[in-house]
């Protein structure tokens, strides 16, 4: 069977990583044919550094390729949108970073075209697509925790003065940046089942950003999600799932290696890098692109892991937590 070929979007970390992921996988089934950067030389550096056939230095030539299977959206999350719109526009596949957008209404209208176009688009979540998460959902699913009544997840690091993280325009807040792990993690326990009831407190810093965000979901038959997110504290980065009978313990549940459960401890190790990494854990960034290679060889245009309708759901959790804290972007005054 052919390999996946991928087009990446930025030569910036995220794509460092995801490379490095992919390198970790065969061959003949994935392969990086382009990299496209705002400027040649970064694009042409990326290209030198992995080994990628063409770079570009303008994400339209990317776009122009007849030769690319997927393209990978590793970008600002602020142009995710309109570089996303660009993709699809050109029939191009999707594995857009997460967060998919800046608000609900960009997700709604990125996904819209990918329905419109019959195209694959997926919010790459990556802990959602690790096998730890299977692990955890077939533990749930055996009955050996009960019924689940809470669900609490922590996330965050003590940043400083990361661009990323501080610039306004760029990124304006934790709980875009932050939530969307422990968001995704109670949609997966849950189901994607819709809270009944969303609440939000947290608070600014003098430049306007969230620091500090706690937001409680209240699901059916009294069931809970607690979920904090700290940009000025250096967290446990832990996720529980309590049930009537037991609980599971998720250390670092955004790329988790293990899971603690009543039955002793599984682990799940990742294959080493044989190039040096941005972030920790990111060659678990492989079992995104397996699940992306997967749904496109089996016609799909969403995966059943990280649906659409779970995106969506995401995406208006944050609006709204968002909207109570006060953190405003460009984006929503469009």
């Amino acid at each position: 069977m052919a390999p996946t070929r991928w087009g990446f979007v930025s030569a910036g970390k995220i794509c460092n990583d995801f490379k490095v992921a992919l390198d970790t996988l065969p061959k003949d089934e994935h392969q990086v044919v382009a990299v496209a950067a705002r400027s040649l030389e970064s694009a042409q550096k990326f290209a030198k550094t992995h080994d990628i056939p063409r770079a570009y230095g303008s994400y339209a030539e990317l776009a122009a390729q007849e030769d690319i299977d997927v393209v990978y959206i590793g970008n600002i999350h602020s142009q995710h949108a309109p570089v996303t719109t660009m993709m699809l526009q050109a029939g191009k596949p999707v594995l857009c970073e997460k967060p998919m957008s800046v608000n609900s209404r960009e997700a709604r209208q990125m996904i819209g075209l990918a329905k419109e176009k019959n195209l694959f688009i997926m919010e790459a979540v990556w802990s959602r697509y690790f096998p730890a998460y299977k692990k955890i959902r077939d533990i749930i699913d055996s009955g050996a925790v009960g019924e689940v009544k809470v669900v609490t997840a922590c996330f965050g690091f003590k940043v400083g003065d990361v661009p990323r993280l501080r610039e306004r325009l760029q990124s304006p807040s934790v709980i875009i940046n932050y939530s969307n792990y422990c968001m995704s993690f109670a949609a997966m326990v849950f189901e994607g089942e819709e809270p009944q009831d969303i609440t939000t407190s947290g608070h600014l810093s003098d430049g306007g950003d969230d620091q500090t965000v706690t937001v409680v979901l209240k699901y059916s038959g009294n069931r809970m999600a607690t979920l904090l997110c700290c940009l000025s504290a250096n967290m446990a980065n832990e996720a529980y799932v309590y049930g009537t009978k037991a609980y599971l313990k998720i250390p670092n549940f955004w790329c988790p290696t293990e899971v603690i459960a009543p039955d002793g401890t599984h682990q799940f190790p990742l294959p080493p890098p044989e190039k040096p990494l941005n972030f920790v854990n990111s060659t678990g960034m492989r079992f995104e692109a397996m699940e992306v290679r997967r749904c496109l060889q089996e016609g799909l245009t969403e995966s059943p892991l990280m649906t659409h309708a779970m995106s969506l759901q995401i995406a208006g959790i944050l609006d709204q937590a968002r909207t109570v804290v006060g953190v405003v972007s460009d984006q929503d005054k469009e």
